[in-house]
C-alpha cells in the first residue's frame, strides 16, 4: 500500500468519525436475532446501537430513556407486541422512525404496523439486504425510509 493510499484511508476514517451516528434501538424477543442484527449492524460506522429490548413494554421505556433516532422492532413479542408498542411510542414521539421486522408480513401485518405509525415493515428473512439502507433513509426527512420491495 502506498503512502497516498494510507493517507486517503486515514482521511476516510477521520471523515466517518466526524459523521453524526444514527442512534438505533433494537427490539426483538429472540436473543439470537438481536445478537445477529447487533453483529451485522456493527459493521456500519454511521449506525450506533444504543440499546436492546426484549418486548414492547421494555421498548417503550427504553425509547423514553435512550432517545433513539430509529427503532427496529419485531411484531410478535410477549407482554406487548410491536404494533401496540409502536402506537404507544408514536403518541409520545411522533417524529421517531420505527422499522418493523416480521417473518410474516402478510395477513394484515404490514397494514397494521404502518397504521400504528411505523414507516416500513421488512421480512426477517431478507431484512439484511435492506435494513442498513432503511435505517439511513429513516433519518433522511426526504425519504421517510420507504423502500420498494
Amino acid at each position: 500500500m502506498s503512502i497516498g493510499s494510507i493517507s486517503h484511508a486515514q482521511n476516510s476514517i477521520a471523515d466517518r468519525s466526524k459523521m453524526k451516528s444514527i442512534r438505533v434501538l433494537l427490539v426483538d424477543d429472540h436473543f439470537l436475532v438481536r445478537q445477529g442484527l447487533r453483529k451485522y449492524l456493527s459493521h456500519y460506522l454511521d449506525i450506533e446501537l444504543v440499546g436492546e429490548a426484549t418486548d414492547g413494554e421494555e421498548a417503550v421505556k427504553l425509547t423514553d430513556l435512550l432517545k433513539p433516532d430509529v427503532v427496529v422492532m419485531d411484531i410478535h413479542m410477549p407482554r406487548m407486541n410491536g404494533i401496540e408498542a409502536t402506537e404507544s411510542i408514536m403518541r409520545k414521539h411522533p417524529h421517531l422512525q420505527i422499522i418493523g421486522l416480521s417473518f410474516y408480513v402478510g395477513n394484515g401485518n404490514r397494514e397494521a404496523f404502518l397504521d400504528a405509525g411505523a414507516c416500513l415493515l421488512l421480512e426477517k428473512g431478507t431484512a439484511h439486504k435492506y435494513l442498513p439502507h432503511a435505517i439511513s433513509q429513516a433519518v433522511d426527512k426526504s425519504h421517510r425510509c420507504q423502500l420498494a420491495q
